[in-house]
Order: structure tokens, then sequence, then C-alpha cells
């Protein structure tokens, strides 16, 4: 039965075919077997598409996904099955995947940069000796595609209506596959964050579906209070510092008082400075004394690697696409948006943004290659239709954003729901200590704050590509599984 569904894939998708497209409900199914930690694991791949109904129950699009499954595994009812998804919004779930927590992972260097040949091999840190996976990539991205033509595009492009199919979709997965019994865990990444706590939410409250945890991995500045997800004035220009101070002290940029220390007691000064003073005194505004501006500008300059002038002429509120062309602008380069140690090239020394992202051209580099050898020759799944990295998913509606209040009603709702981020200091887009503010604000009461964990790492936004931080952060998924599987028989109650 599974080779009759590959060669219906091959004829309808594949070489020859007048028109490109997928079957909206099919599947392959591969055998495996990898290391992971030491041991032995044997597992099924299953990779295809699962439809998403409009509300006559009629096909009016399909989610690509790849599901990872170890069989060897005795029990069902007591495995967690951990659901992924990768941000954009408009991105395959092709990161985290190809490179985090997925049995194989791209060849790169140890700190994740590109090498040939491209290519993939056995990820011996894998969380797939602990919990099964789901990748899921939704519509325009990866291989996930509307099929009604007569389909809104509303349906699927906003932060809710986002929320809301893929909250039924998950509902069919999981009643596919017979997992209704398993601890479940959401893990996003970037955008990804924000899907993963609304739907944290939207399955409890739509899909009677209980989570175990979820794992928020670089997040975005969560709708807490405003619904608008969007952190700005003092408190957003103050919040950028730790990581000014993280990214200058990587290249060397800092004091020679400061830039001898550890960066993780650099990073304990710039925050504590930047919640207890800074905020304050950019809070004033136009009113604050001549002093204490050009004094906090000072302090600013010491913790970030750019003059006071340059601090000065912002009013002290320093764009971060600023901070990414001044900081080597000497040197002739720029650092990278969602990971700093990276540096690029620009055409010209002057300006006040850089020319490219130095950092998304280099995973573009060995990702694509990657992801699309792995679907052909691993998974044998053979397909004409691209592989959306970024897919066309413009307008996006970001009204009413108001995901992380839903994560935390879900919490409070839910007493077995844990909530883990993990953020890589090097990140100058989602910055670790905007994700820290997150989680402060996440529950103002205390009362959550024992079922709340960070962990950073000496990486970027994507920290797993560093070889130590793969190893170190999917222990940390490791660790907190067992931390937020209750045990057997334990109530849900306080």
């Amino acid at each position: 039965m599974k080779s009759r569904i590959f060669l219906c894939i091959l004829m309808i998708g594949g070489i020859g075919a007048q028109t490109r497209f997928l079957p909206a409900d099919t599947t392959v199914v591969t055998d495996h077997k990898t290391t992971i930690k030491g041991k032995r694991v044997e597992y099924t791949a299953t990779t295809g598409t699962q439809p998403v109904w409009n509300e006559d129950g009629k096909s009016i699009a399909y989610v690509h996904y790849t599901y990872y499954e170890r069989t060897d595994a005795r029990d069902k009812a007591v495995r967690p099955i951990m659901i992924s998804f990768n941000g954009g919004p408009g991105s395959g779930s092709v990161w985290m995947h190809m490179a985090y927590t997925g049995p194989m992972i791209l060849n790169v260097d140890d700190e994740g940069f590109p090498v040939q040949p491209y290519g993939v091999k056995n990820n011996p840190y894998s969380i797939l000796d602990m919990a099964d996976i789901v990748y899921v990539n939704p519509v325009n991205t990866g291989y996930s595609r509307i099929v009604d033509k007569e389909a809104k595009k509303e349906t699927f492009f906003g932060v809710n209506a986002d929320i809301k199919y893929l909250a039924e979709w998950i509902n069919t997965f999981i009643q596919r596959v017979n997992r209704w019994e398993s601890p479940k865990y959401l893990i996003g990444e970037s955008y990804g964050t924000t899907r993963a706590s609304g739907l944290a939410y939207a399955l409890q409250g739509s899909q009677w579906m209980y989570l175990n945890g979820v794992i928020l991995v670089s997040p975005t500045e969560l709708g807490i209070d405003s619904g608008s997800g969007r952190r700005a004035g003092p408190v957003g220009a103050a919040l950028r510092v730790p990581y000014f101070a993280a990214a200058a002290w990587y290249h060397n940029k800092l004091p020679p008082d400061i830039q001898r220390k550890d960066l993780l007691d650099v990073l304990d000064e710039a925050e504590d400075y930047a919640v207890n003073d800074l905020m304050a005194v950019i809070a004033k505004g136009g009113f604050v004394d001549e002093k204490e501006r050009d004094n906090a500008a000072a302090k600013m300059a010491r913790y970030s690697g750019i003059s006071k002038e340059s601090i000065l002429s912002y009013n002290l509120d320093v764009p971060s696409s600023f901070f990414w062309k001044e900081l080597l602008r000497e040197e002739g380069f720029t650092v990278g948006r969602l990971d700093s140690r990276y540096k690029g090239i620009d055409k010209t020394k002057g300006g006040d943004s850089p020319d490219f992202n130095s950092e998304l051209t280099s995973w573009l580099h060995s990702f694509t290659p990657a992801i699309n050898y792995y679907y052909k020759n691993v998974l044998n799944f053979e397909t004409d239709i691209k592989y959306n990295m970024f897919g066309p998913v413009r307008p996006w509606d970001s009204s009413d954003n108001r995901t992380g209040e839903n994560l935390r009603q879900a919490m409070a709702q839910n007493p077995f729901l844990h909530t883990m981020i993990q953020s890589g200091y090097y990140d100058g887009a989602t910055k670790y200590f905007d994700a820290k503010y997150t989680m402060w604000r996440l529950d103002p009461s205390g009362r959550m704050k024992d079922r709340l964990n960070f962990k950073g790492y000496r990486s970027g936004h994507m920290m797993y590509l560093r070889k130590e931080d793969l190893k170190q952060s999917n222990e940390d998924i490791r660790d907190f599984i067992k931390k937020s599987t209750p045990k057997k028989g334990e109530p849900a109650k306080y």
C-alpha cells in the first residue's frame, strides 16, 4: 500500500507531470535506525500531507508534515509526543527539523557555518530517544499548499487564523496516530513561539486537548498587555542593552576591565543596569537632566562597544539595525541580525543599517541543499513541488495578538502545563533579555513561576547550530520533559 501511495506521488507531482501538485492526503513511510547518546534507537519516519477542511468538510488546503516514531518503545501512553513549528511567519519547519531535535542534522562545522559537500548526518543528541516528534509546515510553507482557489487567504494568514486551523489539524493528527493518551508538547521557534503560545490555549479551549509543556525557542515579543506583541518606548530601548553587551563582548569591543570578565558576568551587570537605572532615565525623555543623560550614554557605551556620541544622537534609544552596522564599522564589517557572531560586507562603510542579513544567507547556504536532498534520498519523498524555505503568506494579519495572555491562561487552567524558554545571547532579533522580560510578565502574580524556566546559550537565534549548544539544549529539553511529566496517578489540581 505504501508503495502505491509513493508511486502516486511520483506520477502526480514528479517527473513528466503536466501539473505540479501533491495529493491532499497521503503518506510515505520508511524505517530507520540511529544511535543517540550511545544507544541504538529504531524508528519510522512518516512524511506526507493531511488536509485542512472547511466547515462543509471540503479539503481547501493540505499541510505537509514529517512524523518520527520510535518503534522499540513499549508504551505509547507514557511516551511523549512533541509537535514542532518554526516561524516567519512563512517559514517551513526545516530549521529545527534539520538542525536541532530531529534524528538527522545538516553538515555544518562545530560553530554552525556551512561546509561542503552538503548533506546530512546522524544527530547523536536528538530527543527522539525520549519523545516522538512531528514537524509541521503551515500552509504555503515547505510543501504545504492551498488547493481550493476559492479559499480565502484570511483563513490561514494571520495570528488567530493560523492558530485556529492548526489546532483543528493537530486534533486530527493526534487522532490518526492514536496518541491521545500520550503527554503532549509544543515547541516553536521565533514566530513559532507566538503560534505555540496561542495553540496551547486554543487546543484546551476548542479541542479539549491539554498539554504538558510548551517550549519557546528564541521567542518573539508575545502579546501580553497591548495586544500588539510589539515592545517599544523606554522598556524596549533598555532591554536591548544586554544583547548589545553580548555581541560587543564576542567581538572584543568592550573596555578591557569588562572584556576580561566572563560573558555571563557581563550580562548580569548589563541586565541590572538596564532594568534598574537606564529604563528610568529614558522614561524621562526630553526632561531628563543633561548630566544624567550624558552619564547614561557613557555607561551604555561601556556595555555596547559603540560611542557615546552615537548613542546620544539617538537620545539613548539606539535601534538594533544601527548597532549591527556600527559595531564593526571601522573594521569594514557588519554583524548579523539573528546571530551577531556572523559578519557581512556592505557596499559602503556609511549608512544606518546593513545591506543584508549575513547570518541568514549563511543558513540558507547549508539548509536548502540539505532539506531537498533529505526528503528525496533518505525519506523517499519525491515531488516537483518546491520546498518553500519562506513561503508567500503576506499580508499577515497581526492584529489582536494576545498569545502571551493565552499562554498564561492556559497554564493557569492546567496545573500540569510547564513552559521553558531557550534563547541565544547573540540573537539581535528576538533578544534573550526580551525573552526573560516576557517570562516575568507572563506571570505577574508569581504563583506559577515554578513552572516557568529560562535557558540561555552562547550562540544566536538558532543556538543549536553550535555543537556545544546542540548537545546542551537537547539535554535541557529532556530535563524539561522529565520535570513536566507527572507521576503515575498524580492528579491535576492545585
